[in-house]
């Protein structure tokens, strides 16, 4: 076995063997999600996230920090194509807050083809992340762990939806056209600069639970989430609660010299958000 995926089934928490079929697939995907928590911390710090196969390496295995869609799901497709499966990413235009135009590719996935059918694999979404890899199948409800999601098809256009109470909710819309290193350099630049960017304007943490529930942060609000419903909120009082939550509950590492941060480095970050009880409501 290689040394990075030594690494990274150490980092997940993985000890089974790792062969190429679907329950090794869908293992590997939950276990990602349960140990390496999204967040974009980097983005406001700010440091520019790179995305070469050892920057993701020394980030999210070795520092024990968290990303993005661009670091999760570009460490993921490393690591299944390093266990034998056949995977590329792909790149999605996010659609969640139904943007009046369509937006440009911002979001990366993953591509996987197994036995002859096609599955796309995401473990970078935030709080809607899959957890399960999902059948390319169109107008099929498909269960995760976390969530009901389905896949519509037009023409060459793919869009992923999850249930939401009684109805749909359109997350990101894909195709499956060949994507190039400098596709997601490009798409990464975007999400970190563009001035409109969310990910400029708030801190953000998810992570998934074993049981089914997850942790979810925007800036100083945390909620522990269950069965889809709040069963823990805390509005945060200061930037030294939240230093230590993102370590307790999110398991950040902070102590690596190039990917860590200081409790003055996240006091310089958080500055720019109000951390009075109104701004959690």
């Amino acid at each position: 076995m290689s040394p990075f995926l030594t690494a990274w089934f150490s980092r997940i928490n993985w000890t089974r063997p790792a062969a190429v079929d679907i329950e090794t697939l869908k293992g590997l995907h939950l276990h990602h999600n349960c140990a390496i928590p999204f967040e974009n911390l980097d983005v406001l710090l700010p440091r520019e996230i790179q995305l070469d196969d050892r920057s993701l390496e020394d980030k999210l295995l070795h520092g024990r920090r968290g990303g993005y869609c661009f670091e999760q799901n570009g460490l993921l497709e490393r690591g299944l194509r390093e266990v034998g499966f056949n995977v590329r990413s792909v790149l999605g235009r996010v659609v969640l807050a139904n943007p009046p135009q369509m937006p440009p590719r911002t979001h990366r996935l993953v591509r996987v083809e197994l036995d002859g059918e096609r599955w796309i694999a995401d473990v970078g979404f935030g709080g809607q992340t899959l957890t399960a890899p999902l059948r390319l199948v169109a107008d099929l409800e498909q269960e995760t762990p976390h969530g009901v999601y389905r896949l519509l098809n037009e023409g060459n256009d793919w869009t992923l939806q999850f249930q939401h109470h009684d109805r749909w909710q359109s997350m990101y819309v894909f195709d499956l056209a060949r994507q190039y290193f400098s596709d997601h350099v490009m798409g990464n630049f975007w999400s970190a600069h563009w001035p409109q960017s969310h990910f400029r304007h708030h801190l953000l943490a998810c992570l998934h639970l074993p049981d089914g529930g997850k942790l979810t942060l925007t800036n100083f609000n945390f909620t522990h989430w269950q069965d889809g419903h709040a069963v823990e909120k805390q509005h945060l009082p200061d930037v030294e609660s939240l230093y230590q939550l993102l370590q307790d509950r999110f398991g950040l590492g902070v102590d690596d010299p190039r990917n860590g941060f200081t409790l003055a480095d996240l006091a310089s970050v958080m500055s720019a958000f109000d951390t009075h009880p109104e701004a959690g409501k």
